[in-house]
């Protein structure tokens, strides 16, 4: 008994050199690392996305390969007689005659339930724990309770005195706890001709591409050949290393800014690291301490509001998404508070509307499989929730089209942040913004179709109209909000002409939104 060796499972965002199983080569065992056909279906994914986890995977099976480890790699081919995990484990487990099976902990519902559930014949089971994030798995409900709201800027701050993180003593560094007002500056065309040039990788997907072929997985977006992500260790470390001596010193200045006028429009001063997060190739505490040094050794260059900034998004926004996630889940992904049923119109699927602000976020998603928060927020996010999606909708695409997109982050940010379907849980107010927005952040509004200053017209834009239509159908639920309920004395200000002119405009976008 002592001898058989035990079935250990890696899914594809579990790429952790540095878990606990690897720290003690004599226990006798067998990594399992699968591509698997429920992984590509369960919704319509980018390309890249899949590219690049398949890729990451075997490139992590080569590492473990090379350090001695024993590994059984599955493609597409060998997995494609097993109905789902469950049979594969168990036909695994008969074949190598292991009597023990051990996972890590999954970060999505639908994988934890499908495994908790799981009965193998002749074969005990064990969960283990990943290890990646900051706040243990099972501290969570100390920190959040279900259905509840919890700021957070509070939690951000609980952490970072736990952790020890830009902290002097009992004292934030820099005496404050959140540099955000900081953080929002536009690009000006002078600011263009220094956007650093982004960090590019080059891996051949063609088999990958051919085997994807084979199996008739659908998918969407585009792929330039060769692939740019990272998709080992190694590549994510020196993009971790770039963002840190390049892009870091105006991170937070800019993050909130997009532009259509740069050839590095899309990558802009964010680090891009969130795939090598996500998929586990890198750390959260790698992450931050390599920020952290590059601040203190770089002080005349890099302020405390960009580090903070930084900080905040990983020690903070990111472990308050996946605390919010599995303390509501499974509800969670039922909740429909303003009760959207509009499908997502076509412009979704291949970028073509004369919406340039809509244009250049969706392209982007569709040509890189990225997009970076402001842009999924208040271009994307925005649009989806001024005209009703049905937020199942809006959590298949952001879900299938982003690299980095794994439901325990990207259904708390879609469902939550941007459509305000859960009642509040993560937002206290809607992210409602009328074309104002775009034009205070971006230069979208420049030569667009629609025109920005106008809301009534036939070639206003229409993010005005639905703006306040959108508004004016919530009015009773969000009228006695304090962060919005002035809003309502402006829209009462205006004459009875203009409103019935305004909501006329905007019935006629929600009437034609496939053509906007």
């Amino acid at each position: 008994m002592q001898n058989k060796p035990i079935l250990r499972l890696i899914l594809g965002d579990q790429l952790d050199v540095g878990h606990a199983w690897f720290q003690d080569k004599s226990v006798p065992a067998i990594y399992v690392i699968a591509e698997l056909h429920q992984e590509t279906n369960y919704t319509t994914h980018h390309v890249q996305k899949i590219c690049g986890f398949f890729a990451a995977m075997a490139r992590f099976a080569d590492a473990l390969r090379q350090a001695q480890y024993q590994v059984c790699y599955l493609t597409l081919d060998d997995t494609l007689h097993d109905k789902d995990l469950p049979t594969l484990i168990q036909r695994l487990c008969n074949e190598f005659d292991c009597k023990h099976f051990e996972y890590q902990q999954p970060d999505e519902y639908r994988l934890a339930q499908q495994l908790s559930e799981m009965v193998l014949e002749n074969t005990s089971i064990q969960c283990v724990q990943s290890n990646h994030f900051f706040l243990p798995f099972d501290e969570i409900p100390a920190y959040f309770t279900k259905d509840k709201h919890i700021t957070m800027e509070h939690f951000y701050r609980k952490m970072r005195r736990r952790f020890d993180i830009l902290m002097d003593g009992d004292t934030p560094t820099g005496e404050k706890w959140n540099f955000d007002s900081d953080n929002r500056a536009k690009l000006k065309k002078a600011d263009m001709a220094h956007i650093p040039e982004p960090l590019l990788f080059s891996y051949d997907m063609s088999d990958i591409i051919t085997r994807l072929k084979r199996h008739n997985i659908a998918t969407m977006g585009e792929l330039s050949q060769p692939f740019i992500w990272p998709t080992s260790r190694t590549e994510a470390q020196q993009l971790l290393h770039y963002f840190c001596e390049y892009l870091l010193p105006l991170f937070g200045q800019f993050q909130d800014a997009m532009t259509a006028n740069s050839p590095h429009k899309w990558s802009l001063y964010h680090s891009r690291l969130s795939f090598a997060l996500n998929s586990k190739m890198l750390s959260p505490q790698q992450v931050i301490d390599a920020a952290i040094h590059a601040y203190e050794a770089n002080k005349d260059t890099i302020s405390i509001a960009q580090i903070e900034g930084f900080v905040r998004q990983i020690l903070g926004w990111r472990e308050y998404v996946r605390a919010v996630y599995w303390i509501n889940m499974p509800d969670y992904a039922t909740y429909n508070t303003l009760s959207a049923q509009r499908s997502l119109p076509k412009q979704f699927w291949d970028g073509q509307t004369k919406m340039r602000c809509m244009q250049q976020a969706i392209s982007q998603s569709l040509e890189f499989a990225y997009a970076h928060h402001i842009q999924r927020l208040m271009v994307t996010g925005n649009f989806c929730l001024l005209t009703g999606i049905d937020p199942d909708q809006v959590d298949n695409w952001y879900l299938g089209i982003y690299i980095d997109a794994i439901e325990w982050v990207e259904m708390p940010n879609t469902r939550g942040m941007t459509q305000f379907a859960d009642n509040g849980i993560v937002a206290t107010k809607p992210y409602a913004a009328s074309g104002n927005y775009i034009n205070k952040m971006s230069d979208y509004c420049t030569g667009c179709h629609y025109n920005v200053k106008q809301k009534t017209t036939t070639d206003a834009c229409p993010l005005n109209s639905l703006y306040w239509n959108f508004m004016i159908e919530h009015r009773e639920r969000f009228a006695k909000n304090p962060r919005i309920g002035m809003i309502y004395r402006n829209w009462d200000k205006q004459d009875d002409v203009t409103k019935q002119q305004t909501l006329q405009r905007a019935q006629y976008c929600l009437n034609n939104i496939d053509s906007l």
